[in-house]
């Protein structure tokens, strides 16, 4: 009986773990069936999708580069077709044996061979090695040729970026090389688009721009396997190119602008009076800025970076010089909008002025005699600027400076390089070194010495704003379709001129007449007209009277002729022994001669272009910087008709 208790119970024990284990078994199994139908039913798209992302892989190819176009059409930085060479070393039988191969047929160097093999084994072995970024077609031909020996190399074409005018265009438009981590983490777009071997704007308007001249990426899509191997293409998608921008530029112009300033220091601008537009804009030296496309050598840039006459620098936008002479215009400008003087206004200059035991000396020893505003312009006498400045003030001349534009950027945010240039005053030296102002330092100021800074580009501004009449223009150097053309503008300054003649003679409501003009475009920058035309006709004489400081520079022919202002620029104080040797500029030492500067507009009679010009120690304005504008006036005038041909073309087709 006991026997059969412990059996009953036994059994019941039994029944009841399989019972267990079967109700377990239909759990796990009805689990199973409801996360299948999960899977395959409910959430089929959800894996669907994961697992295309998986198997389907996109690449961004880089986005072809907008262009930059001169005022004509021209191109000026393209992009131009590469022979490129790549080698996938998956798919390579020996890869040693073909390494060695194509560093024959190449010629690749010991340093670059190492680091391609430095590259290879950083990388996954299906991935793309690139051998050589810009195959010369000679060395493309070559590789086509052994293709046959060459398994698993492949010549392929590609697209980078172009400059064909080399040097011309360097310190405008800048250059492209590889982004770095810098370039990609202060540029949102760069990041968006970012692919490796990316090329972004490193200077100039490359960079300005570069948001508008990056493409859209191409896609492709392939196929891929687990280890994210590429099986087969399954789609490509093109990408959209980036903006062609059009500047104002003229390339026959930059190209003399080159030429005039070949083995020398400098700058030439060139503007239009009316308009604002930048015809010419060169520094010198420059540098070909291909040569950074793939990766400069250490010997091409080292030669750039040690040129003592510092080719790196734009020299337009960036070098500040004491104006010189050139700033002469502006002091007699000053002196007769605030009635110190008038054209009559006598200095007798003996060659030197003497002021509290210092002596202030005119260029010339025995000094001019007597002279007025006129010949003092024409002549450039030094002791009838020290006079006028006395009378003047540094106070009441920086006003008049600054309407002119000097002291403040000419492009505002278009370079990121550009200086603002310093025009002082007696608060500034206050504040910023801490000393009162003498009356010494406003002498040396009426001549464009002292603490005065300003660059090519701002003279050019200034000089043409007192071509135009003394109106404020608006300087650009892209192409605005949408601006005032220059005959446009003539009506707007001549309506403003009218509203300021009426104000004078008391005609109208001078609150009234003083808004319009505040809230009017080219709005006059004088209190008399007749100011600015006795400044424009002591101009005028300097170049084409004689004994004119520029009178050997002349064109007599009214369609060329124009009107300047010469300017020396000291580098160091002249003593009292330089002044006994009296040496020629080619006996001094280089980096002790004065700047030469030249400014001037024309032609004469209708003016249209204004220029500045400064030559880095080129000793004397007369002779180094006031030839140039003879040759660039007849060509800018020259080419004057084309491009209004062209500004008419563009407006017919709008």
């Amino acid at each position: 009986m006991q026997g059969s208790y412990f059996g009953g119970e036994k059994l019941q024990t039994i029944n009841r773990r399989m019972f267990i284990i079967g109700a377990a078994k239909i759990i796990v199994f009805t689990g199973i069936v409801a996360r299948l139908f999960s899977l395959q039913i409910t959430e089929n798209k959800k894996y669907l999708t994961l697992s295309d992302k998986n198997r389907l892989r996109e690449w961004r190819l880089p986005p072809v580069r907008g262009e930059f176009l001169d005022y004509f059409e021209n191109v000026i930085a393209g992009n131009l077709k590469v022979y490129q060479l790549h080698v996938i070393p998956e798919e390579v039988e020996d890869f040693k044996y073909l390494m060695m191969r194509l560093k024959e047929i190449l010629t690749i160097s010991n340093s670059e061979f190492k680091k391609i093999i430095r590259k290879k084994n950083s990388q996954k072995a299906w991935e793309t090695l690139i051998i050589s970024k810009n195959l010369t077609w000679e060395q493309f031909t070559k590789v086509n040729y052994f293709l046959h020996d060459l398994v698993g190399a492949k010549p392929v074409l590609s697209v980078s970026r172009d400059y064909p005018f080399d040097e011309n265009y360097t310190h405008v438009l800048g250059y492209v090389s590889e982004a770095s981590e810098k370039d990609i983490l202060n540029n949102e777009t760069i990041q968006s688009k970012h692919v490796p071997g990316l090329k972004v704007g490193k200077t100039g308007l490359e960079k300005t721009f570069e948001s508008e001249l990056l493409g859209t990426n191409g896609i492709q899509r392939y196929e891929v396997n687990a280890y994210g191997k590429r099986i087969s293409q399954l789609d490509h998608t093109e990408g959209l190119k980036g903006k062609t921008i059009r500047l104002t530029l003229d390339t026959e112009v930059q190209k003399l602008c080159n030429d005039l300033l070949k083995d020398k220091a400098g700058s030439i601008s060139v503007m239009d009076v009316y308009t604002g537009e930048i015809i010419a804009m060169q520094s010198s030296p420059s540098f070909n800025p291909n040569l950074f496309l793939f990766g400069i050598n250490q010997d091409d840039w080292q030669l750039i970076r040690n040129n003592p006459l510092k080719p790196l620098i734009n020299k337009t936008l960036s070098g500040l010089y004491s104006p010189g002479s050139t700033f002469k215009p502006m002091v007699a400008l000053s002196a007769l909008e605030n009635g110190i003087v008038d054209q009559n206004f006598k200095v007798n200059c003996t060659g030197k002025t003497e002021m509290y035991g210092q002596t202030y000396h005119c260029w010339k020893k025995k000094g001019h005699g007597v002279v007025n505003l006129k010949k003092a312009m024409k002549q450039s006498c030094d002791t009838y600027f020290y006079e006028i400045a006395r009378k003047l003030g540094v106070d009441r001349l920086k006003e008049t400076s600054l309407k002119f534009g000097l002291g403040e950027k000419v492009l505002n945010k278009t370079f990121m390089n550009e200086k603002k240039g310093l025009i002082p005053d007696t608060k500034w030296k206050k504040n910023n070194l801490g000393k009162g102002w003498v009356i010494g330092e406003t002498l040396i100021t009426g001549i464009g010495q002292g603490y005065t800074q300003t660059t090519p580009l701002q003279l050019c501004k200034m000089t043409a704003q007192l071509a135009n009449g003394g109106f404020r223009i608006y300087p650009k150097i892209v192409v605005d379709e949408n601006s005032n053309t220059a005959e446009d503008i003539r009506v707007i300054m001549n309506d403003n001129r009218k509203k300021l003649e009426s104000e004078n003679n008391g005609l109208e409501d001078a609150t009234k007449l003083l808004d319009f003009i505040n809230k009017k475009i080219h709005e006059p920058l004088f209190k008399n007209i007749k100011n600015i035309k006795l400044v424009r006709e002591a101009m005028f004489a300097s170049t084409n009277e004689p004994r004119g400081t520029s009178y050997s520079s002349r064109i007599e022919d009214p369609k060329y002729q124009f009107a300047g202002k010469t300017g020396t620029s000291q580098v160091k104080r002249i003593t009292e022994k330089d002044r006994e040797l009296d040496l020629k500029t080619f006996e001094i030492p280089y980096d002790e001669r004065d700047h030469a500067l030249y400014i001037a507009f024309g032609p004469y009679k209708n003016p249209r272009y204004a220029l500045s010009i400064v030559i880095e120690h080129g000793g004397s304005g007369s002779s180094a910087a006031a030839p140039m504008a003879k040759k660039l006036f007849k060509l800018v005038i020259d080419r004057h008709e084309l491009r209004e041909k062209a500004r008419n073309k563009k407006s017919i087709k709008i």
